[in-house]
């Protein structure tokens, strides 16, 4: 594999993304992620996954640069589409997958994040959705994940500042569950992940069953409602202008066109 490795030991895999310097997420990236879940779903070896970056991030977004290859709004929504399928499989995976954050989880990096079952982070890491920064939105369930943990209102504020916010504040937000000093992150995530590896994998498979009836139809209509508009602000002008800003390393000039 180009941007991922991954290993098991003692009922846990191990996934690792390896694509320097921002482990941002490529469409292959997701390709990728998807083909290790293929291998790991009936591998009786395996009870629970843990996922986490290499390097400086766990991941800072998803790749701009390849948004500028993309010419339509529709590829644009089946882009998104391709990444909300992925991560509602992830919520939905019969073994626990464990996020391990530290550095960044920002834009396309935090929706991954949020589509596993729990998010553990260093204390320093950031978290954050800064999609509008570019005058684009996030695209792959972001904007419905996002108020299920941290309510609404904060939703909002972290949309519409793009600020992101540390691992601690995650934490006391409700979007991570423990926060540690980074050099303790891994050692904790896999004490967690081993303590879970020994339950019966009958029982955890009913219980995220069972916890995912907590989703609603309106927040599968959000999510299908996401990937439309993602299309279309990434064909605007604003849109063209936030990604051209981006690459450009300046302030973009929204005009709202």
């Amino acid at each position: 594999m180009e941007y991922l490795k991954w290993s098991h030991q003692d009922f846990v895999a191990t996934i690792t993304i390896e694509r320097p310097p921002a482990n941002a997420l490529s469409s292959g990236l997701l390709k990728e992620l998807s083909a290790v879940l293929d291998e790991v779903e009936n591998n009786e070896e395996i009870r629970v996954i843990l996922i986490h970056g290499e390097g400086r991030f766990f991941s800072a977004g998803a790749d701009i640069k390849e948004f500028t290859t993309i010419e339509s709004g529709e590829d644009f929504s089946s882009l998104a589409t391709y990444g909300q399928d992925l991560f509602e499989r992830m919520e939905k995976f019969p073994k626990p997958i464990i996020a391990a954050i530290h550095g960044a989880a920002l834009g396309g990096g935090l929706e991954l994040a949020m589509g596993c079952h729990f998010r553990l982070v260093a204390e320093n890491a950031k978290l954050g959705l800064p999609e509008l920064q570019l005058g684009l939105i996030p695209g792959f369930a972001g904007t419905q994940r996002l108020p299920r943990y941290v309510g609404a209102a904060r939703a909002a504020e972290m949309l519409f500042t793009s600020d992101p916010i540390t691992g601690l504040e995650a934490v006391q937000y409700g979007l991570a569950n423990h926060a540690y000093p980074e050099e303790q992150l891994l050692d904790n995530a896999y004490s967690m992940a081993k303590k879970i590896a020994k339950k019966s994998p009958g029982s955890i498979k009913a219980a995220i069953e069972l916890l995912n009836y907590g989703k609603t139809g309106q927040f599968y209509e959000g999510v299908k409602k996401e990937a439309e508009l993602f299309g279309e602000v990434f064909v605007s002008e604003d849109g063209k202008e936030g990604i051209s800003a981006f690459i450009e390393k300046r302030e973009p000039s929204f005009t709202g066109k």
